[in-house]
């Protein structure tokens, strides 16, 4: 009977086959565009060297997985481990604190925040302790990145104007009704949050409304939650007469007590680490980017661009979320990062400017146009369509969808070939 595996010899056949196929690629155009790798980890903890750690692991994965490490490749590294190394946490008692000395401790209008247990819960868990009343105000019908507990067309259906109406809770109820979850949570949040307000021994009142100063009715002491929209809520606040506004920003933008801090960002960013604490988005971690940057061309004599990255800037086409709660999708990057792709829409050169070429001719025409571009594409017929976003944007969302958010254990993505084109 003939067996099911290879003999030595066919192997030893398979492997001069191989070599002579890698040869003959070697001396062919590259068929292979941007490709993106998850790259495993040890897990990270506090004061570990991450810098050693990512080198070593894309050094290693390399070697194992076989393949090569070029100049322009991009290293990315996720924020939650750079905060892990860094060890910036902070507790709820830290975050009271921080309240009551910026917001006085008395009634306090909290603003347009998100609906996540992991973004927000444990952050307004301290926002409560630092407070006497909390006056939750909640935009309708989603919150900023679109987490919506009931919809537009309810919205419609009830004659309602989200631009202008205020909503009491009993409003609210009654005209939507009880059983508010968000589709893939099952979480009402007016009770969730409501109900962990009050576990904290704080009086809460809920209204609905979509302009910020309908807040002053209630309190003149107002922390604005919003992310992308903060500067604008801040600026429409302090001219309406709030007496003090801060911003989750300016909350724990200093060390409480021994505590981690963001200067920059302060709350803004932060997930839930336990019941208590929150990690915060990494500070400082420029350094952190050109080091690995220097170690990886020590170790190979290629320059490879390393940035730190967040949540991606995209959007579910059918939950309506964006998905981008963290301040910015990238904190640090190095110089290779800056700027926005120039690039040439190849479709468009194909259907209007060598709409009567084909074959190895049309091929050979926009090869030419790619070598030929210089400066900037704006404006530029042939450009339109392309995506003008920074380029750790895009680059970003990429990783963020490479590493995803569970447990695939790869806190670092390689990428290779983004800066190619058609002619590489």
């Amino acid at each position: 009977m003939r067996s099911r595996f290879p003999d030595v010899q066919t192997f030893a056949f398979w492997g001069v086959r191989r070599e002579r196929v890698l040869k003959t690629m070697a001396m062919k155009e590259r068929r292979v565009g941007t490709v993106s790798r998850g790259i495993r980890c040890p897990i990270i903890r506090e004061g570990d060297d991450l810098a050693a750690i990512v080198t070593n692991s894309v050094l290693e994965a390399a070697a194992c997985e076989g393949f090569e490490i070029r100049d322009r490749d991009v290293i990315s590294v996720t924020e939650s481990i750079v905060a892990r190394a860094q060890g910036n946490y902070v507790s709820v008692e830290n975050i009271a604190e921080d309240v009551r000395r910026k917001l006085g401790g008395g009634t306090v209008g909290v603003l347009f925040p998100i609906f996540s247990r992991n973004r927000f819960a444990i952050c307004l868990r301290g926002i409560a302790m630092g407070a006497k009343k909390i006056v939750l105000m909640l935009s309708y019908p989603s919150d900023e990145v679109g987490n919506s507990m009931i919809t537009i067309d309810q919205i419609d259906e009830a004659g309602i104007n989200p631009y202008s109406d205020v909503l009491t809770l009993e409003r609210y109820r009654e005209l939507f009704g009880e059983d508010t979850k968000l589709e893939f949570t099952g979480v009402d949040y007016v009770n969730y949050y409501s109900d962990l307000i009050r576990s904290c021994g704080t009086e809460v009142e809920v209204i609905f409304a979509n302009q910020a100063k309908a807040i002053l009715d209630y309190t003149d002491c107002v922390l604005t939650c919003d992310i992308h929209t903060r500067a604008r809520t801040k600026r429409i606040l302090k001219a309406a007469g709030a007496k003090v506004v801060c911003g989750l920003d300016d909350i724990m933008n200093a060390p409480i007590n021994g505590s981690g801090c963001n200067e920059k960002y302060g709350l803004l960013g932060s997930n839930k680490s336990t019941e208590d604490t929150v990690k915060l988005f990494p500070r400082d971690c420029q350094d952190l980017v050109l080091d690995i940057q220097a170690r990886i061309l020590k170790a190979t004599g290629k320059h490879v661009e390393v940035m730190v990255y967040g949540d991606g800037a995209f959007k579910d086409p059918k939950g309506k979320i964006w998905e981008l709660a963290d301040p910015v999708v990238s904190p640090a990057f190095t110089d290779g990062l800056v700027g926005t792709p120039n690039e040439l829409k190849l479709k468009y050169l194909a259907d209007n400017d060598y709409k009567d070429l084909s074959g190895e001719a049309l091929k050979e025409a926009i090869s030419a146009s790619i070598r030929a571009k210089s400066g900037s594409l704006v404006g530029n017929m042939a450009a339109q369509g392309t995506t003008p976003r920074q380029l750790t944007d895009l680059i970003g969302s990429l990783c963020d969808l490479t590493s995803g958010s569970g447990d695939k254990g790869t806190p670092v993505v390689f990428i290779q070939g983004y800066f190619d084109n058609y002619t590489t």
